[in-house]
């Protein structure tokens, strides 16, 4: 689809992380249980590099999908063997599970076993070998460049290698500057690349630990609101208010603009996604309709 076509109803996503606590696992409960009152197309769990969180997160998988609602788990090459993947494959299939997000994901500093897969795409085509057309996957993409990627070019390559693989949509790193996103759905499309890109969305809650997650990942926080975020200082209701000013109006322009949905990393706090999802959608119109 072009970004630049007629706008026409989005649909929400919504990715949460594996709690370490069973606190955790009830305020995540919590958040679903809100969450899913925006009728999401579904919900992802992210998997820890070299399988770090994979009980956890099979755990939390479980749960979603037993609440009747469509998860997408996270499933990286890190560490990862054929017989496991498989094995995992085999599991989610047994549930009615139909989706997953394939990803190459990060070595851990000190780890030498990179597994048996080593890019993306190679994992996206075992999945399509092992399992033909039951999982929709979903791959990554990156508007502003991976940061290990030697350059725009090379990362552009790579994900159309893994849309050529059987990747069936494509969810973004998040960023702040809406042209980089469009220019690469471009890019894409010039490539011959028709799977959906949905951007993803940050909330803006926290500015340190943003821009921690924004130096690891690649994705530019602009000069001028890393500027007035570190101004607020203690201030963190004007920091909270002016980052939901930022990021909303960025999801209408991409609202707007026709893409296909809007991903939201909410670091399992429910209210700035829907906060942000509602500031896009008239009052008492249905979510996704």
């Amino acid at each position: 689809m072009n970004p630049h076509s007629t706008p026409q109803a989005a649909l929400a996503s919504f990715e949460f992380f594996p709690p370490n606590t069973p606190e955790g696992l009830n305020k995540l409960r919590e958040t679903r249980r809100q969450l899913a009152a925006l009728k999401p197309e579904f919900f992802s769990v992210t998997y820890g590099a070299g399988g770090a969180t994979r009980d956890k997160t099979l755990g939390v998988v479980d749960e979603i999908a037993a609440e009747g609602h469509a998860v997408a788990p996270h499933l990286s090459c890190v560490g990862a063997t054929r017989e496991g993947v498989g094995e995992l494959l085999d599991q989610w299939r047994a549930k009615g599970i139909r989706r997953l997000v394939a990803l190459r994901g990060d070595l851990p500093s000190g780890m030498v076993d990179a597994g048996e897969f080593r890019y993306a795409s190679d994992l996206v085509a075992f999945v399509r070998e092992r399992t033909g057309d039951w999982f929709h996957i979903e791959v990554a993409a990156y508007p502003e460049t991976h940061p290990q990627a030697s350059s725009p070019q090379s990362d552009l390559d790579a994900f159309v290698t893994k849309v050529a693989a059987g990747a069936d949509a494509a969810i973004t790193q998040y960023f702040f500057n809406a042209d980089a996103y469009f220019r690469f759905v471009d890019a894409a499309r010039a490539r011959g690349v028709s799977i959906p890109i949905v951007p993803g969305i940050m909330p803006i809650t926290n500015f340190t630990q943003l821009a921690r997650f924004s130096d690891a990942c690649g994705a530019e926080i602009p000069r001028w609101i890393r500027l007035r975020l570190a101004a607020f200082a203690d201030d963190t209701a004007s920091l909270k208010a002016f980052g939901h000013d930022v990021v909303s109006a960025m999801c209408a322009r991409l609202i707007e603009s026709g893409v296909p949905g809007l991903h939201f990393y909410t670091l399992n706090q429910p209210g700035p996604s829907i906060a942000l999802w509602q500031s896009v959608h008239p009052a008492g119109a249905p979510p996704n309709s």
